[in-house]
């Protein structure tokens, strides 16, 4: 198998690495958080390799859309294998490249081989199999007449990938987009470009393994140029995104008169998180702050907004203070190789910045700081920022966090805001003060509460004594309001990657007459 080199700009369109070294103005240049002056991957985007990858796609769909289900399931069992065996290179790569520390990217980087294993799975519809949804069946409709179910690949797939998990989330569009017969146009983040390089080159190994056409995965690096190129393009079938609601919402607007395309959002979210008096404190303490502070708040399921029971709220807010500031906080790659960090640096300065401005502004907005975040004074300058926690008086659907505190607005860093109830309806209420609904969770020994917290928190994902980030692969991963349009991820990806297809089909050779209606057998 040939080396890859993730530091050689290059688009991948119809099988062909086409180079786009950096020459002009117009570029884009990744680099190591920690490391803020080692560059990773810099290159000038091409425009019309917009037009080509998709072109490219287009031209390799109805091979590909043809070729059997288990020559597509036998690229991706490569694929797997291949993930496995390059498993080092790629956790080097995410910890390089997006400043996450080593520990989680090397278990981003095993979450690729996992994600290919529950695509591919086959099993009862109780299994939660989504191969099981999408396979097809027949019913009786009639003494010589069948029904029939089949599903169709929709066609080209342009796949938008975020810089936060920027192998596991794009590939959870990308496996079973594939699986389901459909080709791919990948964009990844222009901020993780080498590292979107590196998943496209693994697919391109493993799809000529099997003999697939050269064009079934292609991919264009660029900012937002490139995006808005991609999404707007008229032969496209559909759009698989992951990234923030103001992305979304204009990926929607571009396709307001693409009624038949396709658009399946994964979105941010502003996740509250329930802690009731009867809550085991040392479980709920320790969730909270890993799901506060995992990937430096880099998770669009990471706990944004706390509500502690004002019965134990100065006892528990101060055990989560002195958890959080306990955090390690420090080079991805560890002091020694016994003592890891729990954070990295924070993706950019400006992404840093943008969280202390959060902070001071819920300060103007009333809100009182209980453990203040900074930057951190790293001698290798890298983006270092210490956990934050603000408290606030109540939430609200405010969008100004300057004039409350309280407000409904989603800062992807490591600022936590906190505050108290009064009861069970008063946290529900305030845990549903939000226009997102992508995760919530309660911690509570009480089943009945819990049991209403699952039926009435409005989000997609929704626990009980375990913090709101991390999900399961076996299972959907989606929001609702500003978090999702109603297509969930997960174990749920294949269901929007093909289409259904009714079938009516009649074997017999009797038409009864319709009233109305004479036929006459000499006519014919």
């Amino acid at each position: 198998m040939a080396d890859f080199s993730p530091s050689a700009p290059a688009d991948l369109i119809g099988g062909e690495w086409r180079p786009i070294p950096p020459d002009g103005a117009a570029f884009v240049r990744s680099h190591n958080p920690a490391h803020p002056e080692r560059t990773v991957w810099q290159g000038s985007p091409r425009a019309s390799h917009v037009n080509e990858a998709i072109a490219a796609a287009r031209r390799s769909a109805p091979a590909w859309a043809r070729a059997s289900v288990d020559q597509r399931a036998g690229a991706l069992r490569r694929f797997k294998a291949l993930v496995e065996e390059q498993h080092r290179a790629i956790a080097d790569l995410l910890c390089d490249e997006t400043g996450k520390a080593m520990w989680e990217a090397e278990a981003e980087a095993k979450l690729l081989a996992v994600k290919a294993d529950t695509t591919l799975l086959e099993g009862a519809m109780s299994d939660g199999s989504g191969r099981a949804r999408v396979s097809g069946f027949e019913i009786p409709l009639g003494a010589t007449r069948r029904g029939r179910c089949s599903f169709r690949p929709h066609g080209v797939m342009a796949v938008l990938g975020p810089f936060n998990f920027p192998v596991h989330l794009p590939n959870g569009h990308i496996l079973p987009a594939l699986l389901a017969g459909n080709t791919v146009v990948f964009k990844p983040s222009d901020k993780t470009p080498a590292v979107g390089a590196l998943l496209a080159w693994l697919y391109q190994q493993a799809l000529a393994s099997v003999g697939a056409p050269p064009g079934v995965i292609n991919l264009v690096q660029g900012g937002a140029d490139i995006a808005r190129a991609l999404v707007a393009h008229d032969d496209l079938d559909g759009i698989l995104f992951t990234g923030s609601w103001p992305v979304g919402r204009a990926i929607l607007q571009a396709n307001l008169d693409r009624p038949g395309r396709i658009v399946a959002l994964e979105l941010g979210g502003n996740n509250p998180c329930v802690v009731m008096p009867d809550a085991d404190p040392r479980l709920a303490a320790i969730e909270t702050v890993r799901a506060a502070f995992a990937t430096t708040a880099q998770r669009c399921t990471c706990t944004r907004r706390l509500i502690v029971h004002e019965s134990i709220a100065d006892r528990f807010i101060g055990a989560v203070a002195k958890a959080a500031s306990a955090l390690l906080v420090g080079d991805p790659r560890g002091v020694t190789p016994d003592r890891q960090p729990f954070m990295g640096p924070i993706i950019r300065a400006e992404a840093r910045d943008a969280v202390l401005k959060f902070q001071r502004d819920l300060v103007s907005g009333g809100g009182a700081v209980v453990l203040e975040s900074a930057a951190m004074d790293h001698p290798s300058g890298g983006h270092y920022i210490t956990p934050g926690i603000v408290r606030v008086p109540r939430y609200s659907l405010a969008d100004d966090p300057a004039r409350d505190c309280g407000c409904d607005v989603e800062v992807f860093g490591p600022i936590l805001r906190v505050t108290t109830c009064r009861s069970l309806d008063d946290a529900m209420d305030q845990a549903n003060a939000t226009r997102y609904g992508l995760a919530a969770s309660i911690f509570t020994r009480d089943e009945s509460a819990a049991d209403r917290f699952l039926a009435e928190a409005r989000a997609g994902c929704v626990n009980v004594n375990t913090g709101t980030a991390g999900a399961s692969g076996k299972l959907p991963f989606g929001g609702i309001g500003l978090s999702g349009n109603h297509r969930p991820a997960g174990s749920f990806a294949l269901d929007y990657c093909a289409f259904p297809v009714a079938s009516m089909i009649e074997r017999g050779s009797d038409a009864p007459l319709s009233p109305g209606m004479r036929f006459d057998e000499g006519w014919l």
